[in-house]
């Protein structure tokens, strides 16, 4: 199977349902990992699959068991991450994964982690007010004059900064992991540009301040 887009539902936090829905194409494959299935739920949306150990999925979803993909509780990886990994099964070109923020500080970061794992498929996390993506040779972010972008150095140095539409611009320079200086940006245009030259950069985009 092939399918272009697929849209994971994490169980996290989804701040404006509505903005979240603006962000859906109604060729996306739907994957819910477990309770983010109340989410689809609460948008009308029925996913293809729901993954996981179904310790938190909503009493209301009555779906056919095919939908479901089980796994033990005692396990090794977490209910997105076994979304992730289903996902990758079917060769999609992006995964954007909603409601991956909020709540425990542990889901959050280990949910940011699993977008920078190298992959064929470009993945970002995006609740339709904040966008996470990772960053290793060059991005384009979409959005609005006035927007919040921070650049974060991860795991070490990265160099060959270089932005365009930034009000704040960075030329061909040297961020740090532990210095905050890439850290509310904001854009002076629809687009900006995000270039680097070596190491892995995590770029946040608010499009509310």
């Amino acid at each position: 199977m092939f399918v272009k887009r697929i849209i994971i539902f994490a169980n996290g936090d989804l701040p404006n349902p509505e903005k979240a829905r603006a962000l859906l194409r109604e060729d996306d494959f739907i994957i819910a990992a477990d309770g983010g299935a109340r989410h689809a739920l609460a948008l009308k949306i029925t996913p293809n699959f729901i993954i996981g150990d179904m310790d938190s999925l909503p009493s209301t979803f009555n779906l056919k068991p095919e939908t479901f993909i089980h796994f033990p509780k005692d396990k090794n990886e977490t209910d997105l991450e076994l979304a992730i990994q289903h996902a990758l099964t079917l060769n999609p070109e992006q995964i954007i994964i909603i409601a991956a923020l909020g709540g425990r500080i542990d889901q959050t970061l280990g949910n940011i982690a699993l977008i920078l794992r190298p992959s064929s498929a470009v993945l970002r996390l995006d609740d339709g007010i904040e966008e996470i993506i990772p960053c290793r040779d060059n991005v384009q972010i979409t959005g609005a004059i006035g927007n919040t972008v921070s650049l974060i150095p991860w795991q070490g140095e990265v160099t060959g900064v270089f932005t365009e539409n930034l009000r704040w611009h960075l030329h061909h320079e040297t961020l740090y992991p532990d210095k905050t200086r890439g850290i509310s940006n904001e854009m002076t245009a629809d687009i900006a540009t995000i270039q680097i030259r070596s190491g892995l950069l995590l770029i946040t985009h608010r499009t509310e301040n």
